[in-house]
């Protein structure tokens, strides 16, 4: 991973063989990031995504690999979830037949390069328990 701080945020490249999740919350965590915006894109051949199904209160979880996928957008943003930097992205992909799909982001690891713009706020923006659907919601006041 490379990065470099720009204004109020920062440029990331995410490289080869690193997964996206995990890489950013880790970088958040060493930087003291407790609350962002998050978009990017980039490619991976490793890639899980998941549907929030509101009838059964969970998500389902779908893999894809074994070819390229172009990762048109990257978007979420960073919040505390128990005093822990919290990152919650959505990903929309094209495969190699210019097909179009996204979802919830599980897991994607980088197959050429992935670049990231991490807009920091200000304000500390917290996440809480929703019971009625077993979610994490932002906290807003």
């Amino acid at each position: 991973m490379q990065s470099q701080k720009i204004g109020n945020g920062y440029m990331i490249r995410l490289e080869k063989g690193e997964e996206i999740a995990e890489s950013l919350k880790r970088f958040c965590q060493e930087k003291g990031i407790k609350s962002g915006s998050i978009s990017g894109i980039g490619a991976t051949d490793n890639i899980s995504i998941k549907y929030y199904d509101l009838e059964q209160k969970k998500y389902d979880s779908k893999h894809f690999g074994g070819e390229n996928y172009e990762i048109l957008s990257l978007n979420g943003n960073v919040s505390l979830l128990n005093n822990e930097p919290f990152t919650h992205l959505h990903i929309t992909l094209a495969d190699s037949h210019h097909h179009a799909f996204g979802g919830h982001l599980e897991s994607a690891v980088i197959s050429v390069t992935c670049e990231i713009a991490l807009q920091m706020t200000d304000a500390l923006v917290l996440r809480k328990r929703n019971e009625e659907f077993q979610l994490n919601f932002l906290e807003l006041s």
